[in-house]
């Protein structure tokens, strides 16, 4: 088996561990009253990551030799996805999930960055391809994530203004 289709599949399991996880809070957020925003988008960061990792398996020779530093890179990444995932708990969603009087996490990565969570998944877009030689996935994806992100940032940040 390739390095690419053992990485791929790790990316994969995560993914799916990590939407259970999302979905679950969610779903304890809407019963405490939670209210979603920018539902309409949703499906669209769905597809737009599974496309990434699709194109990947498709496009991408599975023999290609990766570039390991890129790799050590991705899996830094997942460090940092673990602690932002982590200092929110049951806060964190793949959804938009507001909850009235709830304060904003202002600890851990979020004492830096306003959206941690978005910064990473933008240099994992980037990372993961360039580790094999697909500047083009890299850059097509980044391009597509850069779109949705600005929408989504508007939706979410409208979602808690009230919260500030």
């Amino acid at each position: 088996m390739s390095v690419l289709w053992i990485v791929l599949g790790l990316v994969v399991v995560q993914r799916v561990v990590e939407l259970l996880y999302a979905r679950r809070n969610a779903v304890r957020l809407l019963a405490r009253g939670g209210v979603e925003a920018g539902a309409s988008h949703y499906p669209l960061f769905v597809l737009l990551h599974a496309a990434w990792l699709i194109a990947m398996a498709v496009l991408v020779p599975p023999a290609t030799p990766p570039n390991w530093w890129l790799l050590a890179v991705y899996g830094l990444l997942q460090l940092i996805r673990i602690w932002i995932v982590a200092t929110l708990g049951p806060y964190w969603t793949t959804r938009i999930v507001t909850l009235a009087g709830a304060p904003l996490v202002r600890r851990g990565p979020y004492r830096y960055l306003r959206h941690p969570n978005y910064v990473v998944v933008c240099a994992e877009i980037v990372v993961l391809p360039l580790a094999f030689g697909a500047v083009d996935i890299a850059i097509a994806f980044s391009i597509l994530n850069a779109a949705l992100l600005a929408w989504r940032i508007r939706v979410e940040e409208g979602a808690i203004a009230e919260r500030r």
